[in-house]
């Protein structure tokens, strides 16, 4: 993809499948972090706090990622693991047909956002 301007302009230029998810994952950050604000950085779209990034996400060729500071994913990796997803030190990657579930997406975008306070 290209440069993207904003969440709404990213979302439109993902594949159709990935649409949903996307917009899905957007809504659950957004509801997650509501003193955040909506930003790009890195071409993704992305939550920041303070003028720091706590979350954001993206659409690859055959999966998702969801990004939070590294705290966030430390203190969730046994959730992670056990929801059968792939973890790096600072994101989850998963299929559209099998997202990440809710909870955990709350739980990290609210981990990263008590992290970025530190």
């Amino acid at each position: 993809m290209t440069a993207i301007a904003d969440h709404d302009s990213y979302i439109a230029a993902a594949p159709e499948a990935f649409r949903p998810v996307l917009s899905h994952l957007r809504d659950l950050l957004g509801d997650a972090l509501p003193d955040a604000e909506e930003m790009t950085a890195y071409d993704m779209p992305g939550f920041s706090v303070g003028g720091k990034v706590v979350a954001s996400y993206a659409a690859f060729s055959r999966q998702v990622g969801l990004y939070f500071l590294a705290p966030a994913i430390a203190a969730h990796a046994e959730e992670i693991t056990e929801a059968g997803l792939k973890a790096t030190k600072t994101g989850v990657t998963f299929s559209p047909r099998k997202p990440i579930p809710d909870e955990l997406v709350t739980k990290l975008a609210r981990a990263s956002r008590e992290h970025a306070a530190d």
